[in-house]
């Protein structure tokens, strides 16, 4: 159902506030630059920092900035149930075309919880839903029996599987069907991703080289396998710059470099990388010949 380069758009602030224009703007380049979809208000869109009503209208003014051009996949996860019904629905209410559904995080819950979760979010609303594991974040995992058991509820159409163990996408295609839209959340092992049965990748690196990556995806889906390696080569460094700091620092400082049109602040606890972070992004735009 979903394919391609989705870049995890940061939200842009200013003055600590929403800056929704310059964000309209950007929502208009992602997909002038080819990105197939749009994932607002995941964590590189410090989705954690958002109250609730900056949340929703982070998702409604992403709805309509892309007027129906390419999907609107609406981060809408939580630890707690209730809370995650209710994001399902306000994203629903505003135009989104999916949820980002994030297994919950810090109650740790056992594999039938998983389960019991995904059904409860499947019977409050209709909204389609992409399970995003991202073990590192959530201390939580979804295994992949587990994983077929959510997949066969109504409504649960992929994963972006953040997990790391390149071995989880060939189990998960031979549980789940080939038809289950597999989404790497890593942009680093995206080619092995796509090469095992991915469709595509929810991206951090889009935010800035939203070209590049949309080419590299492309790539892979047309086959071009030698051209698709020859643009990771390309981007590799920048996919490791722009986690050798607290994410979304790196990618926020990396963006204003290029783009100062869409400069952002960062939201507490997150901070702005460091010099040593700094530099090394410095010369991944350069390898990529963004600089």
């Amino acid at each position: 159902m979903f394919s391609g380069s989705i870049p995890a758009l940061v939200t842009i602030f200013r003055d600590e506030a929403f800056a929704e224009d310059t964000f309209r703007a950007f929502v208009d380049w992602q997909i002038a630059q080819g990105s197939h979809a749009l994932v607002p208000c995941g964590t590189t869109g410090e989705s954690a920092t958002l109250s609730p009503e900056e949340h929703y209208r982070v998702v409604e003014i992403c709805v309509e900035a892309a007027a129906g051009r390419v999907p609107v996949i609406a981060g809408c996860g939580s630890n707690d149930t209730a809370s995650a019904i209710r994001n399902m629905r306000a994203a629903r209410e505003r135009g989104a075309d999916a949820a980002l559904v994030v297994l919950p995080y810090y109650n740790r819950p056992n594999q039938d919880g998983l389960v019991a979760h995904f059904e409860a979010l499947t019977g409050a609303c209709d909204l389609p839903i992409v399970v995003y594991n991202v073990p590192s974040r959530t201390v939580t995992d979804i295994l992949p029996e587990t994983l077929a058991r959510v997949a066969a509820l109504p409504g649960v159409v992929s994963i972006k599987d953040a997990h790391g163990d390149l071995n989880r996408v060939a189990e998960q295609r031979r549980l789940c069907g080939p038809d289950f839209a597999q989404l790497s959340g890593n942009d680093g092992t995206a080619l092995g991703f796509n090469a095992m049965g991915g469709t595509g990748c929810i991206s951090v690196t889009a935010n800035v080289a939203p070209r590049l990556c949309a080419d590299f995806q492309n790539a892979c889906a047309e086959g071009r396998w030698g051209d698709a390696l020859a643009l990771q080569d390309r981007l590799h460094p920048l996919h490791c710059a722009l986690f050798s700091d607290a994410s979304p620092g790196p990618v926020k400082y990396a963006l204003g470099k290029l783009r100062p049109d869409f400069a952002s602040e960062i939201r507490l606890p997150m901070t702005m990388p460091g010099q040593a972070s700094r530099k090394a992004v410095d010369a991944a735009l350069a390898h990529a010949g963004l600089a």
